[in-house]
């Protein structure tokens, strides 16, 4: 009966945590949405795509995941105060998947120790004040904004992107038609 007892007093203490704070919670686990299928859709792209550019005038697939990570970076490390950059100089497939994974790994944290309480505290974005949540939404924005683009190269290439890949039972109905 005890570790019956010891798991029930974890388990609500996790939940009143998750109660405690709604909007941080909320907000990691958007951010670990965006972050996977981040990460998915650089991954399904075959390193020869990684030069393609849809026009002359816009970026390279490379060029978008390694955007991705320095503006992430630049968001995150607002919010601890440091001033940190990716490095976007190299936009092969293996540099900007490591470039965007690193990005993921700076912001983990940053994002782990958000409470409702810090998540009122400012810090500098773009020269203004602004929320630390406001900071780290807006970058989730920017994620969800630069995954947009990422589709549209992974369609032009014929590659499903991984937010219209088949889930769950839905998935099992596509494949038997």
């Amino acid at each position: 009966m005890k570790p019956m007892l010891t798991f029930l007093v974890f388990a609500s203490a996790a939940t009143m945590f998750a109660q405690s704070n709604p909007l941080s919670t909320e907000l990691k686990q958007n951010y670990n949405q965006v972050k996977a299928t981040l990460m998915r859709g650089a991954d399904k792209v075959p390193a020869a795509d990684y030069s393609f550019k849809p026009t002359p005038e816009v970026r390279s697939f490379g060029e978008v995941v390694t955007h991705i990570a320095d503006v992430q970076m630049a968001l995150c490390s607002a919010v601890t105060g440091e001033n940190k950059k990716a490095d976007t100089t190299k936009n092969d497939k293996a540099s900007a998947v490591a470039t965007l994974k690193a990005s993921f790994d700076y912001c983990d944290p940053v994002y782990e120790a958000l409470t409702d309480a810090t998540a009122v505290q400012t810090a500098k974005m773009f020269g203004r004040d602004r929320t630390k949540l406001g900071i780290l939404d807006f970058n989730i924005i920017h994620n969800n904004e630069m995954y947009g683009y990422m589709a549209v190269y992974l369609r032009l290439k014929g590659i499903v992107p991984p937010s219209s890949e088949p889930r769950g039972n839905m998935g099992k109905m596509q494949k038997k038609e």
